[in-house]
């Protein structure tokens, strides 16, 4: 017999990160830029998320980095040297291992964090967009804005603070091309014939957790499990070119970037969605 748990959970219980869309190339930077700004978000989920967060806005032991006067101020040698040699008697280690270029991605990183150099070219406009969102384009069925819609994806309400509408619009387009590992869609196959399939939310050596794309949350212990795909595609749907038009993506972009809270509007309804 398996042994699993199946329990419904609230939007509450799970804590999601709020930087699970990676950027595109941005028209005036080179793929050079892109590359390293990539390999820095990489080394900081890896080394510094878990204690500064994985937005930057600090953790249960650090404090945030983001919007954080004293080390936006600093120059980039400043930061660079507090990432090679630590600061021993706040906690924070020393990075001494890492080479100058993996360090400099790592300022380079903090920056995006920080909003800099975010292009102001903006189309559409977000009102239209923030009806896309939580009704024809069903985002809310998973994504949240401003405490509304679903919990199974990343909260957005603050994704514009370090992406431009360009950049949104062409994860909206071509979701699998920005796929982050803890959003694919990974499937579970237990000896018994029972079949799962939805985001992993926690896994080791004995079990694993999976998030149903119904907010159905199930705890399979792996002894119990006959195979499990890891499918290289985002829970996201890929047809959005098909069913907005340009307009409409221009206006869902926007929203994303510019935010224009609607207390009215409620969630399209479906998947994962919050209760009030």
């Amino acid at each position: 017999m398996v042994t699993s748990a199946t329990v419904v959970i609230s939007a509450g219980l799970i804590l999601f990160a709020r930087r699970e869309l990676a950027w595109p190339v941005r028209p005036q930077e080179s793929q050079k830029e892109t590359v390293v700004k990539e390999r820095g978000r990489l080394s900081f989920e890896t080394r510094c998320a878990t204690c500064h967060g994985l937005d930057g806005r600090g953790g249960e032991h650090a404090p945030g980095i983001v919007n954080n006067s004293r080390v936006q101020s600093r120059k980039d040698p400043e930061l660079a040297k507090i990432i090679r040699s630590g600061i021993p008697d706040k906690g924070m280690p020393a990075f001494h291992f890492l080479t100058n270029g993996q360090i400099n991605a790592l300022v380079q990183y903090i920056r995006t964090l920080g909003g800099k150099g975010k292009p102001a070219n903006m189309k559409g406009d977000p009102a239209a967009g923030a009806k896309l969102f939580f009704g024809e384009a069903r985002c809310a069925d998973c994504h949240t804005m401003y405490g509304k819609g679903g919990f199974i994806a990343s909260d957005l309400t603050e994704y514009g603070r370090t992406h431009t509408a360009e950049e949104a619009r062409k994860v909206v387009l071509e979701p699998n091309n920005f796929l982050v590992p803890r959003w694919a869609v990974v499937r579970v196959t237990t000896r018994s014939g029972e079949k799962f399939a939805g985001l992993v939310r926690d896994e080791d050596n004995f079990s694993i957790a999976i998030l149903s794309e119904d907010g159905t949350f199930h705890l399979l212990i792996k002894s119990d499990i006959a195979l499990i795909t890891r499918e290289p595609r985002s829970i996201m749907p890929d047809n959005y070119g098909k069913k907005l038009s340009s307009k409409q993506l221009d206006d869902l972009a926007s929203f994303l970037v510019l935010g224009t809270p609607q207390p009215n509007l409620k969630p399209g309804g479906g998947r994962g969605k919050s209760p009030n």
